[in-house]
């Protein structure tokens, strides 16, 4: 197991923080669950780039970060540490996947070759 980008281990920091937050904060109900599904699913991508380094666990990050942005108002929390933990963490997640996709060169060559050299 190799740590290719730093990105990947902030954010299974922030994966561990969702699932932790329920109990720190303390809120329950549909926040606790949502919380800890989400913040497994972020820590399980962030492993499997460790494990199998590639460009393509971003993109499913991405989509728990947006997930994280929209629960509050999708589920209705109650305001206040829960929509701000939700939103943050899912900001944090989405800005960390997007910055290392711009900095993978896989992902850059993969991009480059499909979209700029087309067959005419």
């Amino acid at each position: 197991m190799r740590i290719q980008h730093w990105q990947d281990a902030a954010s299974l920091l922030v994966g561990a923080w969702l699932v932790a937050s329920p109990f720190a904060l303390g809120f329950s109900g549909a926040a606790l669950w949502i919380s800890i599904a989400l913040g497994l699913g972020v820590v399980l991508f962030a492993l499997e780039a460790f494990i199998i380094p590639s460009y393509l666990e971003e993109w499913g990050e991405m989509l728990m970060g947006l997930a994280l942005v929209v629960a509050p108002w999708t589920f209705s929390y109650q305001q206040g540490s829960v929509t701000t933990s939700s939103v943050l963490a899912g900001i944090v997640v989405i800005v960390l996947a997007c910055w290392e996709l711009a900095m993978d060169r896989d992902f850059a060559t993969w991009w480059h070759d499909r979209w700029h050299h087309r067959a005419g």
